[in-house]
């Protein structure tokens, strides 16, 4: 059943409860999440997305009960990753002459996908569509948040910003709008997406914005392609993102670690606690890695100013979890951050010059060698493990 968003706009998505996994198995979505389509009709009658294909049959058959379906005028794919493209197949079978509106990239991507000899017809930033009853969709690309094809657009009079990828969350709500959302939920979840979905497009975000201000847009709502929508004061995501985007750190150090006999677990304790002696203000996060959420870590990384890593030495090597995570957040291409390492070790004792060596790959500024502890950590050595935290706080 189609949701009312604002005079002639209906929400016609499906909201996934079930869902824990996005990208393959490479983000967790603790809260589920939502495959946002909308229904403009005016004069024209508009589809703006589509859902995941394993929901494209619910999808058209939901469409057909709102709509005749050959009275939609046009679609709009302001992306063509299949959890927005993926219902296109099932519905294109029942209206194979409607043309889609897309990006030039848009175009490459939907055929490199689907294989299909659609009316794909492709936008630049700047170009109008008129629907009808005075009022226009502008379009804007959005080049790299997150694909090369990615786009929004504004309907003008209703003042709707259709942004795609941006500004959403991995959020399943039985509440369509943010004022209605449980708010730390939301905001944990549109903090979590941006850190591992756009914080490495950062810098294109930052002059994207600038140049979304510049076209002077009132916005009166922000509908993304998932999650809930900005209805309440939209404009308060949008200053997250500015800030989010700008090198963005907090009084915040992280501390994750892997461990064999808790040796390891025993220093990156004693490590917090030096840090809290010296700075009471500074927030502490402590992660043993295998036993946590790496997306969740992450989120945590992309929010600190330092990040220690701790590791035991294993055949001459620091353990797998921490090299999967260092690989990971050398993909998130984080700016501004400072790092140490730690670990444990019984004989050759390379876990923490290893680690070193991954930080600065990933980008991250090593402040120091790091500390080292032979065998298990006695008093003496976990008060130095002390020390080494208040020279990092």
């Amino acid at each position: 059943m189609k949701k009312p968003v604002k005079n002639n706009v209906y929400w016609v998505g499906k909201t996934d409860w079930e869902l824990k996994k996005f990208h393959g198995e490479e983000l967790s979505t603790h809260h589920g999440s939502s495959y946002n389509s909308y229904l403009i009709m005016e004069e024209k009658t508009v589809l703006i997305d589509t859902v995941w294909s394993p929901f494209e049959n619910e999808f058209v058959e939901n469409l057909e009960k709102e709509i005749d379906l050959k009275k939609i005028d046009f679609i709009v794919c302001n992306h063509g990753e299949v959890d927005h493209s993926g219902a296109l197949n099932k519905l294109m079978e029942k209206i194979p002459s409607t043309p889609i509106y897309c990006s030039a990239n848009a175009v490459k991507s939907l055929q490199g996908q689907y294989f299909k000899n659609w009316d794909l017809r492709p936008l630049k930033t700047g170009d109008t569509i008129d629907i009808g009853n005075g009022k226009q969709l502008v379009f804007v690309e959005m080049r790299m948040l997150h694909w090369p094809d990615s786009m929004a657009c504004y309907l003008t009079k209703d003042n709707i910003l259709f942004s795609n990828d941006a500004f959403g969350q991995h959020y399943a709500c039985d509440h369509l709008f943010n004022d209605s959302a449980d708010q730390c939920t939301l905001y944990a979840e549109a903090e979590k997406y941006y850190a591992n979905i756009l914080a490495p497009f950062s810098a294109i975000l930052k002059r994207k914005l600038e140049e979304i201000h510049s076209l002077n847009l009132d916005i009166d709502i922000i509908a993304p392609s998932h999650g809930v929508i900005w209805r309440d004061n939209p404009m308060q995501i949008v200053e997250k993102y500015r800030l989010w985007c700008d090198n963005y750190q907090e009084n915040l150090i992280t501390i994750v670690y892997d461990t064999m006999w808790n040796g390891t677990r025993a220093l990156a304790e004693k490590i917090a606690e030096g840090i809290r002696e010296k700075d009471e203000s500074v927030n502490i996060r402590i992660f043993n890695l295998p036993k946590s959420d790496m997306n969740d870590v992450a989120t945590q990384i992309f929010k600190s100013r330092t990040v220690l890593l701790g590791s035991p030495t294993v055949n001459n090597c620091a353990l797998h979890s921490l090299a999967a995570l260092t690989h990971y957040i050398k993909g998130l291409k984080l700016k501004n951050k400072k790092a140490a390492a730690f670990g444990c070790y019984g004989w050759s004792g390379e876990s923490v010059k290893i680690l070193n060596e991954m930080l600065t790959d990933a980008g991250f500024e090593v402040v120091n060698e790091g500390f080292r502890c032979l065998w298990n950590p006695d008093y003496e050595t976990l008060q130095k493990a002390a020390d080494f935290g208040k020279d990092i706080a």
